[in-house]
């Protein structure tokens, strides 16, 4: 959503940070689709704003512990 701006504002490093959270918790199969989505958006974003999206994937992470 935050890629295409789909009901939020158009976000490419927040869409970074969601599909990079998403491949952790998926399938197999669903994960390498997934990540097919995350290497292009990656394509967009500058080494600065791709640091930023994985800081705030390990913020997400540590706020929300896997049981």
């Amino acid at each position: 959503m935050y890629g295409t701006g789909r009901g939020v504002a158009q976000d490419a490093v927040e869409a970074y940070k969601w599909f990079k959270l998403a491949t952790t918790y998926v399938d197999a199969e669903q994960r390498e689709q997934i990540a097919e989505g995350r290497d292009v958006v990656a394509e967009l974003l500058t080494p600065e704003q791709r640091a930023e999206s994985q800081k705030r994937s390990r913020e997400w992470h540590a706020a929300h512990p896997r049981d």
